[in-house]
């Protein structure tokens, strides 16, 4: 099996890889980095929220628990840009072997963009209340974020078909 570990590197290294004629990364890598961009926007507008004067001991706990929430979030899209890659790894190399291993590669395939959906689903449930109580000089970032989940979102469901 080949590991691959796109988040040690940097985003130039990242950037000049998926620009090259080489199969990985690919389209689902793009949309988990897309997802974790999202996602990370939201841990910024809640850090920038929360400890704010107009804010109640109630706007803090919620503010805490969707940090606690869009951090794992976060970390796991960054993890799935390296995974997808793997993946579709696993079925390039399948594309040899027989029908069982095939079918076997390609629903490893799909789970991961799959997972990227999943996860950007979430991500976009945490956003209504940076809306209503979070700090309002970073609505567009809020905004910026449900763009890149969304984006990533459709994305990733592309690969989800295509892996299939």
């Amino acid at each position: 099996m080949v590991t691959i570990d796109f988040k040690n590197k940097s985003l130039h290294e990242y950037l000049d890889q998926l620009s090259r004629r080489e199969p990985v990364p690919g389209g689902g890598s793009a949309a988990a980095l897309t997802a974790a961009l999202g996602a990370g926007l939201i841990s910024m507008v809640t850090n920038y929220s929360m400890g704010r004067k107009a804010n109640t001991k109630a706007v803090e706990q919620r503010l805490g628990t969707i940090l606690a929430q869009s951090e794992p979030i976060r970390l796991r899209l960054l993890q799935l840009v390296s995974l997808d890659s793997e993946a579709y790894l696993k079925i390039s190399a399948a594309r040899s072997l027989d029908k069982r291993a095939q079918r076997l590669a390609a629903r490893e395939g799909k789970a991961v963009p799959l997972e990227v959906c999943k996860l950007c689903y979430k991500a976009i449930r945490l956003t209504p209340y940076l809306v209503e109580r979070g700090n309002p000089y970073l609505l567009s970032d809020v905004e910026v974020a449900l763009e890149l989940l969304l984006s990533a979102f459709n994305a990733a469901r592309v690969m989800v078909r295509v892996n299939s």
